[in-house]
């Protein structure tokens, strides 16, 4: 159960992060390569970072920016977050793993390893075990449900997710979240693709995060944006 002393500080990848004051949390938890931001800030180790399988797939030059940032860093718990489906055929289930071989746990650990990543304990629960404690946690709104029909939540918020299900924290705190793509450890060349800094997982944070502050978890945050989009009290 959650040791009603403790407070995790949840860490996006977003520039400038609001921090709070250091005597409010105890704990820090990264998603992807937000661990540069907390070396940056001079923050203790990670005690989880949750990573998505797609940085080491280096299918976009974002990925390596990604893997490049994350060099010399390390966690306690590592999280691997696997690519969501293997198609809606029967052939393109076949060759899902032949064709994104980059994205396997083998490959992931090596390329992060061999990027000096260091990390104490590897956990692959499984895409469904996250998709599991995702509907748990928002009650299977079905806002929620709608949302991931389309798009997947950003591993941000895949980060919450597995922080709530520990039950560890009586509050977690989120600071350097936004729905953009910009990223505090390099200029994320998507945006100059796209011609926006709009993220696709930004519908579906929303309704997840708005899901979850609704079933009476003690979430708050840093960033004015997502308070007023989701209603997450402001710290």
């Amino acid at each position: 159960m959650a040791d009603n002393k403790r407070t995790l500080l949840l860490l996006g990848s977003k520039p400038g992060p609001r921090m709070p004051e250091r005597s409010v949390w105890q704990d820090l938890a990264c998603a992807n390569a937000s661990g540069r931001s907390a070396h940056d800030l001079a923050l203790p180790m990670p005690c989880l970072t949750v990573i998505s399988a797609i940085v080491t797939s280096r299918r976009k030059a974002s990925n390596d920016l990604a893997v490049a940032g994350l060099s010399g860093l390390r966690t306690e718990a590592l999280y691997f977050l696997p690519r969501p489906g293997a198609g809606r055929t029967w052939l393109s289930r076949i060759l899902f793993p032949f064709r994104m071989w980059r994205c396997q746990p083998w490959f992931f650990r090596r390329r992060l390893g061999a990027a000096g990543y260091r990390w104490n304990d590897f956990r692959n629960p499984g895409y469904v075990w996250y998709l599991d404690q995702l509907r748990v946690a928002t009650a299977d709104d079905p806002a929620v449900l709608a949302a991931l029909s389309r798009k997947q939540p950003s591993t941000g918020v895949f980060a919450l997710v597995v922080a709530l299900a520990l039950k560890r924290w009586e509050r977690i705190i989120l600071s350097g979240f936004s729905f953009e793509l910009t990223h505090a450890y390099a200029h994320n060349p998507s945006i100059d693709e796209l011609g926006t800094t709009a993220s696709k997982h930004a519908q579906s944070d929303i309704q997840v995060l708005r899901a979850i502050a609704a079933q009476g978890h003690r979430l708050l945050t840093t960033e004015p944006a997502v308070a007023e989009e989701t209603g997450i009290p402001l710290l």
